[in-house]
């Protein structure tokens, strides 16, 4: 009996051996449970920084290149305008109604000269300022008048009732320019129109000038009415870049 009593404590403490592992296992695992936890998080955090949308840059437009416009009636100067309308009703020029002078305006001048029994001359002339800002939605102010050249210059090429109409490019007129001419019978008698439609940075430039022969006498040419036009569409130009010094 006394063996038995002394072995128990051998026998017992062999038997703890294998439950001692076993825990010992477990907290091995936990212990590795927990480090791919803390992994695990890490990847989530660094993943949700690099997932971080970068900020988009703030669009941006080419500035104008032109702040303002002429004055309109002043834009061609007295002498031209009185030899293109030697007897114009309102030699300063008559101008357009405009509701905003800063982004366009008008002026025309129109008379007859009577020659008593050699007839009489016909003449009228008329300018057009367009002045387009640059806008981050719609455009540079450069771009914008570009597309609104095409534009003005369809609308004249569509003239209705317009005979012989031919379209040219107008050299040294601003950065683009187009001439249109065209013959028109009107009142019983033949006009003779030249139109130009011109860009200078963002200001679009549209000018008229046609005329006709009265009681007998001959209508002008076209290359006198061309010329004439080609003219004052020159110094309308330039009044841009004056007014704009």
């Amino acid at each position: 009996m006394q063996r038995s009593a002394s072995r128990l404590p051998r026998i017992l403490a062999c038997a703890a051996v294998p439950v001692m592992l076993v825990v010992a296992g477990c907290s091995s695992d936990s212990g590795s449970s927990g480090d791919s936890g803390k992994k695990g998080t890490q990847d989530k955090t660094n993943a949700s920084a690099s997932a971080t949308p970068t900020p988009s840059p703030t669009p941006t437009v080419e500035p104008a290149k032109f702040a303002k416009l002429p004055e309109v009636c002043k834009a061609i100067s007295a002498k031209t305008t009185a030899s293109l309308v030697p007897k114009a009703k309102t030699k300063k020029g008559t101008p357009a109604a405009s509701s905003d002078l800063a982004s366009r305006g008008g002026c025309s001048w129109n008379g007859l000269d009577d020659n008593g029994v050699d007839g009489s001359q016909y003449r009228w002339l008329d300018v057009s300022f367009y002045r387009y800002a640059s806008d981050v939605s719609l455009g540079s102010g450069e771009e914008r008048a570009q597309e609104n050249l095409t534009k003005e210059l369809a609308k004249v090429q569509e003239t209705p009732g317009a005979k012989k109409l031919k379209t040219t490019t107008a050299s040294g007129i601003g950065e683009e320019a187009k001439a249109v001419a065209y013959k028109l019978r009107k009142t019983d008698e033949d006009f003779v129109y030249a139109s130009v439609v011109a860009r200078t940075g963002n200001v679009l430039v549209l000018l008229s000038y046609n005329g006709a022969g009265y009681a007998g006498a001959d209508a002008p040419s076209e290359k006198k009415i061309m010329d004439g036009a080609v003219k004052a569409a020159k110094e309308a130009v330039a009044a841009v870049a004056a007014a704009n010094k």
